[in-house]
């Protein structure tokens, strides 16, 4: 059947493999084969029949497809394995496909995270051309100033290159701490701690409160739910792009 069929670097991307540009390279570098055929650009995967490996390992796409909001818990990593025997993300979700994280919470941090087994929409989500703002609750030891709210919203040098502009706004200050909403629109690793050491402030809390327009709001700790329709064809939208 027609509709069993899909275009191989489509079917690579569904996968989690690579984003479709990066699978037609590998297609071109002949590591991918179709039933043990090396495969060639222009060729299509029945689901029903064909096996396809990258390197020798084999490569599943599932039909049931899942986009699961996690509230992360501190102290579990987020990956679906660790050599180091630390306590997965992946542990707090039943269900009966291969999920995995789509982009980073550090062990210490919580709070929304989206799993998925849907590689295309996973790779489209963390692409850095597409911006989708993530905001974050960030507890700060002592007091924030002006100042400083001023120069990390509008950019601070990490890496020697500067942050995008962010969204920064105090939103409670008491005797030993200020909490602090920020908006991020770029992902480098552990960006938000390393922006306020730059400053010499201690983040004694940071949650992850929305990704784009999906808001953790009343879900418990160490639960999860689907995401909704509206808020899976919302994400799309902000990830639609030529390949």
């Amino acid at each position: 059947m027609a509709d069993d069929k899909v275009r191989l670097q489509k079917y690579l991307a569904g996968a989690g493999v690579a984003s479709r540009r990066k699978s037609e390279e590998l297609i071109e570098q002949g590591v991918v084969r179709i039933n043990n055929r090396v495969a060639k650009l222009g060729d299509s995967v029945d689901l029903r029949n064909d096996t396809v490996t990258v390197r020798g390992k084999r490569v599943f796409q599932s039909k049931n497809l899942y986009y699961i909001l996690l509230n992360k818990p501190r102290g579990y990593v987020t990956t679906t394995d660790d050599e180091l025997g630390r306590k997965c993300v992946t542990d707090l979700v039943d269900v009966k496909e291969r999920i995995y994280p789509v982009g980073r919470l550090d062990r210490v941090s919580e709070g929304a995270l989206i799993l998925t087994n849907d590689g295309e929409f996973a790779n489209a989500l963390m692409h850095p051309s597409h911006h989708v703002p993530k905001t974050y609750r960030v507890t700060v030891r002592g007091a924030v100033s002006q100042k400083h709210v001023e120069a990390l919203a509008t950019g601070v040098e990490l890496d020697g290159r500067m942050t995008a502009p962010a969204g920064v706004r105090v939103i409670d200050k008491l005797e030993d701490r200020t909490v602090l909403e920020i908006v991020l629109y770029e992902g480098r690793n552990r960006q938000i701690r390393r922006m306020l050491e730059l400053f010499d402030y201690e983040v004694m809390r940071l949650k992850r409160t929305a990704i784009g327009p999906v808001e953790l709001g009343t879900l418990p700790v160490g639960k999860y739910r689907d995401l909704t329709e509206k808020e899976i064809s919302s994400l799309m939208n902000k990830t639609t792009r030529k390949e």
